[in-house]
């Protein structure tokens, strides 16, 4: 990306159950300026959940032929279903010079980093992988099944961590805002200081 030109790419993402969602609520509400990429999928969306508000609802045809044409900054298979980030959604933002906010798998957030490397990786850890099962549970918007999908994949993505820039222990709601506020904030800082 152009200095001077082009906002901030944000990545943020963790395992399912950690947090990132309501985080990123919070962050948005405190923190102005941010834009949030709609990511497409092909999983069903749950309930209350919005086509072209949360995600992109598209089928699995459908998101081949856009793998085909290239049309993803980053895509990956998780859980079962597919989910990818538009070169295009994220370019429109970042060219108009306004920073963006990516909420994206693990692989995904790896892959955008190798393409951007100037983008900034938060991870969005549990304060245990028990306390992530009993959140998990506690939405009972998956079966058995998935859950035990969801804390395999888990583990994993703990272990790839340390390729994140920051990494914001959500122990406690409040505390995880204001730490993953502050950063953004620093970052923003910084990036300003560089183009004067």
């Amino acid at each position: 990306m152009l200095k001077n030109k082009k906002g901030v790419l944000f990545v943020l993402s963790g395992p399912s159950g950690a947090g990132k969602g309501t985080l990123r609520s919070i962050l948005f509400d405190k923190v102005s300026g941010l834009n949030y990429s709609i990511s497409c999928t092909t999983r069903q969306p749950r309930e209350g959940e919005v086509d072209g508000v949360d995600y992109r609802f598209i089928d699995e045809a459908d998101f081949s032929q856009r793998v085909t044409r290239e049309e993803f900054l980053e895509y990956a298979y998780v859980h079962g279903h597919y989910y990818g980030t538009l070169i295009s959604d994220a370019e429109s933002v970042l060219n108009r010079g306004e920073d963006l906010f990516l909420e994206i798998d693990v692989q995904g957030a790896l892959q955008v980093k190798r393409r951007l490397p100037e983008a900034v990786l938060i991870f969005v850890a549990p304060p245990s992988l028990e306390i992530l099962e009993e959140r998990l549970r506690n939405r009972k918007t998956e079966s058995n099944e998935d859950i035990a999908l969801r804390m395999h994949n888990a583990r994993e993505e703990m272990e790839l961590r340390s390729h994140y820039d920051v990494v914001v222990v959500n122990d406690d709601l409040n505390r995880a805002a204001e730490e993953l506020c502050s950063y953004v904030r620093r970052i923003r800082s910084e990036k300003l200081r560089e183009e004067l």
